[in-house]
């Protein structure tokens, strides 16, 4: 047998019950006919099953179906049963599955046809006392099948109250691995494009150490700014990693579009040979989309420093306004392996392979679409993002 543990609120209702059974049985004692042929000795009898019958009510937890076969078959011969044999049904209506309340039903009214058959002949107080008992344990089925599908009903909406909060918290952990993700492409481009500057710096000094004094102070010079604006970046990215949220009020702003010229201008001092036209005058396009082809023109200059040191770079940035914003990025061919790049670096660099990757990803977040194909020797980077009018 199943052990069935009862909180105190659970013996409360089932001494309820058991109180309601034996109240009910009190209170409809003047109503029961007796016998005549029976007397005082069958109520007697009657009353002490009805009590057995009360107390059998504390087993209704554990046994509901064979207690309600067992109360119903002993209500029909003693009246006394009536409450315990409609707790009983209730519960197996409240708790029990739909094909067992069935069959209790059915066993209760099977005596019905043959009951309304002799109606006419029974005398008029043994009629109305069994139309009374049907009556009530019809009632005591309605009640409990309306307490089970209320109690369905709110396990339902629990478990839709749970799903909603599991859902939301779904929700809130992609939007945080979004912003991670976010977080570590910037980490990528930003850090990527310092460091290379640095390695294309320290492999011009390392390929030609008997320069010039002043070359090799510009050089150390970009060396150093180059090194604190990383650390400064590294510094910021670490910063939003702990606090679990976006930057805040006050600090460095993120790039625009306006901010390539400065962008070309560092790459043209670390010895790049670029040409860039636009960005467009005019207004200013929305805050991601400049990022986004910030981020682009970025990446694929620091791509050609890594696998195309020397190589010329032509960087073209065009639009507007309802037609959008066009990025094409050209290298040439790179030189030969015999000749030295134009910085007097040492060659390419090795590279992680995962920036056009973060390239095409920024696209597609911002709306747009990216293409990288081979041009000419080297290499074409296109991007074309939306621009609302």
């Amino acid at each position: 047998m199943r052990r069935i543990h009862r909180t105190g609120r659970d013996w409360a209702v089932d001494l309820a019950l058991v109180l309601f059974a034996a109240c009910f049985a009190a209170v409809s004692s003047q109503s029961i006919p007796v016998p005549e042929d029976l007397g005082q000795g069958w109520r007697t009898a009657d009353q002490v099953a009805g009590g057995l019958g009360c107390a059998a009510l504390l087993l209704r937890r554990r046994r509901p179906v064979p207690l309600a076969v067992a109360l119903i078959l002993a209500g029909s011969q003693t009246h006394y049963m009536t409450g315990p044999a409609m707790v009983a049904v209730f519960t197996v209506a409240a708790t029990r599955p739909w094909r067992a309340t069935a069959w209790v039903a059915a066993l209760v009214f099977a005596p019905l046809p043959v009951f309304l058959w002799q109606l006419p002949d029974l005398p008029e107080d043994r009629a109305g006392s069994a139309l009374t008992y049907f009556a009530l344990i019809a009632g005591a089925i309605g009640w409990g099948l309306f307490r089970r599908s209320r109690a369905q009903l709110i396990a339902s909406l629990r478990a839709r109250a749970e799903l909603a909060e599991a859902d939301a918290e779904s929700r809130a952990e992609r939007a945080r691995m979004e912003v991670r993700e976010e977080i570590a492409r910037e980490m990528h481009d930003v850090l990527g494009h310092r460091l290379t500057l640095l390695s294309v710096h320290a492999g011009a000094l390392e390929f030609n150490p008997g320069a010039p004094p002043e070359e090799v102070e510009r050089a150390a010079g970009v060396m150093r700014e180059s090194a604190g604006l990383a650390l400064r970046d590294l510094r910021e990215v670490i910063g939003v990693l702990r606090s679990g949220s976006g930057p805040e009020e006050g600090e460095r702003p993120q790039p625009e579009l306006a901010d390539l010229d400065r962008l070309v201008a560092e790459a043209r001092a670390a010895g790049g040979r670029i040409e860039l036209t636009g960005p467009p005058g005019g207004a200013a396009p929305p805050a991601l989309v400049g990022r986004t082809a910030y981020r682009i023109v970025q990446e694929a200059l620091t791509n050609v420093r890594r696998h195309a040191p020397g190589a010329a770079v032509d960087v073209r940035v065009a639009g507007g306004p309802g037609d959008g914003l066009t990025v094409d990025v050209r290298n040439a061919r790179p030189p030969g392996p015999d000749a030295a790049p134009a910085d007097g670096g040492t060659g390419p660099e090795p590279g992680g392979g995962q920036g056009l990757i973060g390239l095409a990803e920024r696209a597609r977040l911002a709306g747009g679409e990216l293409t990288v194909l081979p041009a000419d020797g080297g290499f074409r980077v296109h991007a074309w993002l939306p621009w609302q009018s």
